[in-house]
C-alpha cells in the first residue's frame, strides 16, 4: 500500500496563530503582575512566575526562543535555496541564519547578561546608574550598528517589498530590545527593581521583540513564496529516491482569492 500525504501551510494562518499567542502571553504576564504588585500574590499557585516575560525558563522565554529559531529555520532554507540556484548570496542569508539561531540560544539562556561586568568596567563605573545600569547595551548598540554597516549592500540588493518588511522587523524588535531597554535602565537606576512600573516596562518590551520577530518571519515566508515558488521538503531513507510512501511534502501557501 503506497500514499501520499501533504500538508499545506497558510502564510496568514501561521502568522495570526503566532500574534494570537504573543497576545495571550503578554495579557497573561499583565495580570500576574497586576496580582503580584496591586494585590499581593506573588505565586498565585505558581501562575505569576510561570507567564511573567521577565522570568527565565517559562513559556513566554519558550515561546520567545522559539520564535527566533523558526526564523532562524526559514532563513537557512533560503540560504538552501540560493545556494541550489548558484546565488552567491547564499553566504548572506547563511550568516543571518547563524545569527538568528544564536539570538534564540540567548533568549533561552541570557547569555547577554554575562556583557554587564566586562562593559562596566569599560566604562569605568562599577555602580553605573540611570540609563546605564544595564551597561551591557553598549556591546549591544556597537554590535547593532557593525552589522547594519556590513550588510548594508545586501539589505539594499533586496526587492523592495523585502526591504520594506525587513526593516519594519528591525525597527520594531529594536525598539524593545535596545529602546524599551534603556529606558528600563534609567527606570531601574532611579526607582528600583522588582517594582509595578519595571513590569510594565519589560512587558512592552517583550512584546516588541515578539512582534518585531513575527514580523520577521512574515516577510520571509512572503519571500519564498513570491520568489521561489513552490516548495517542498521531502524526507526519504539514504540511499533511496523519494518515492510514495517515504515522503510527506510540506508546503507554504498563499490563501486562494475568490
Amino acid at each position: 500500500m503506497s500514499y501520499q500525504s501533504e500538508i499545506w501551510l497558510s502564510r496568514q494562518t501561521i502568522i495570526r496563530a503566532l500574534g494570537a499567542t504573543t497576545f495571550l502571553l503578554l495579557i497573561a504576564s499583565t495580570l500576574g503582575q497586576v496580582a503580584h504588585h496591586i494585590f499581593g500574590r506573588p505565586g498565585l499557585m505558581g501562575f505569576v512566575p510561570l507567564f511573567y516575560v521577565d522570568q527565565e525558563g517559562n513559556v513566554p522565554t519558550f515561546f520567545s526562543a522559539s520564535l527566533l529559531l523558526w526564523a532562524s529555520l526559514l532563513l537557512a532554507v533560503i540560504s538552501r535555496l540560493k545556494k541550489q540556484s548558484s546565488d552567491s548570496r547564499w553566504l548572506q542569508w547563511t550568516m543571518l541564519a547563524l545569527a538568528l539561531l544564536y539570538m534564540a540560544i540567548d533568549e533561552a539562556s541570557g547569555i547577554h547578561e554575562l556583557l554587564q561586568i566586562p562593559a562596566k568596567w569599560l566604562i569605568g563605573r562599577e555602580n553605573a546608574k540611570g540609563i546605564l545600569t544595564y551597561a551591557w547595551v553598549l556591546f549591544g548598540i556597537t554590535f547593532i550598528v557593525i552589522f547594519a554597516l556590513s550588510y548594508l549592500k545586501f539589505y539594499l540588493s533586496l526587492p523592495s517589498q523585502t526591504q520594506r518588511q525587513f526593516f519594519a522587523a528591525a525597527a520594531v524588535f529594536l525598539s524593545g530590545g535596545l529602546g524599551m531597554e534603556l529606558m528600563e535602565s534609567y527606570y531601574v537606576g532611579t526607582y528600583g527593581r522588582e517594582t509595578f512600573g519595571q513590569a510594565l516596562l519589560v512587558t512592552i518590551e517583550e512584546g516588541l521583540e515578539m512582534t518585531g520577530v513575527i514580523i520577521l518571519i512574515n516577510a520571509l515566508l512572503t519571500y519564498i513564496h513570491s520568489y521561489h515558488g513552490e516548495v517542498r521538503l521531502r524526507f526519504a531513507e539514504p540511499k533511496e529516491s523519494p518515492s510514495p510512501i517515504a515522503s510527506r511534502v510540506y508546503q507554504i501557501t498563499e490563501p486562494t482569492k475568490s
